[in-house]
């Protein structure tokens, strides 16, 4: 499986802004001749952060092994479009998630560094609302989210996450305080927790979180749901089995050696979790949709 990482950053209302007809005319044609491609996912993604009220300076992109034809025209396409604003990280094997966020947060040239996945949707006042909030003092923002199958305007779940900094420290001892897509954070507060690891498969972003929190980091989530996060089947089969519940066993006994859970913090992390892992996964997608989205 290849992992793209977007990472949008340094945000400027005089640096890097587009000229309205030439965006207009290229996306039209750019659409109309990748739709055989079967690449509008990414183009959705790109156009979402280009189309922020608050411009992009740079959008760092990780190609984390060898790119389709198809993806790699898309790329070619939008730098070509903006000279100077895509960096492109490239390797030519996977390396996995892990590692692909940590040079993603290295390559990144500014302070406030905001990530995406590419097959997400940006509304567009996401960046000018987030920057606002770490502009009144925090070190990293997140936001509510919805999760869609075929559009935004179908909804099949929201969160309701916790807001405020006791709230998300005490939250994070049970489950992750934040969905990974919609964060923005100062560079220098992700590098001074020891940034992304790979030590912990499919928790790499809770991971960071917790260091970060456990580091003094002042934190947030809006309650806008800022981005439209797109989900499908194997979204939820992917949070389940036995295999996944080895890893997160793994991680969360890992937090308890690090003192950030306690032994208690450990059961009624783990032990709800177990339950939800080994359901069916009709089941268990049901109980992210309705329960775990909303508490």
């Amino acid at each position: 499986m290849l992992y793209w990482h977007f990472w949008c950053h340094v945000w400027k209302e005089e640096n890097g802004t587009i000229d309205a007809d030439k965006l207009f005319f290229f996306l039209q044609c750019v659409d109309e001749h990748l739709q055989k491609r079967k690449s509008c996912l990414l183009i959705q993604a790109l156009d979402s952060m280009l189309n922020q009220t608050v411009s992009p300076a740079e959008i760092v992109m990780v190609k984390d092994g060898p790119l389709t034809h198809e993806l790699e025209d898309v790329l070619q396409d939008y730098d070509f479009l903006h000279p100077g604003l895509f960096n492109f990280v490239s390797y030519e094997k996977n390396h996995g998630l892990g590692y692909a966020l940590r040079q993603g947060i290295l390559a990144c040239s500014n302070e406030i560094v905001a990530r995406m996945d590419t097959d997400d949707i940006a509304r567009p006042d996401r960046m000018e609302k987030q920057l606002a909030a770490i502009d009144s003092g925090l070190d990293m923002v997140g936001s509510d989210v919805i999760e869609f199958v075929t559009t935004p305007n179908e909804p099949v779940a929201s969160t309701d996450l916790p807001k405020g900094i006791d709230a998300i420290r005490s939250y994070s001892k049970r489950r992750n305080p934040f969905r990974h897509p919609p964060m923005t954070f100062r560079k220098s507060k992700v590098m001074e927790a020891g940034n992304y690891s790979s030590d912990f498969l499919y928790f790499e972003d809770w991971d960071l979180f917790n260091r970060m929190l456990a580091c003094g980091c002042k934190a947030d989530n809006l309650k806008e749901p800022l981005v439209a996060m797109r989900v499908s089947g194997d979204f939820y089969a992917r949070r389940g089995g036995s295999q996944y519940l080895k890893y997160a066993k793994a991680f969360k006994r890992a937090q308890v050696e690090r003192g950030y859970f306690t032994k208690c913090d450990y059961i009624c992390s783990y032990l709800p979790h177990a339950v939800v892992c080994l359901m069916p996964n009709s089941v268990r997608a049901l109980i992210y949709r309705f329960v775990l989205r909303r508490s």
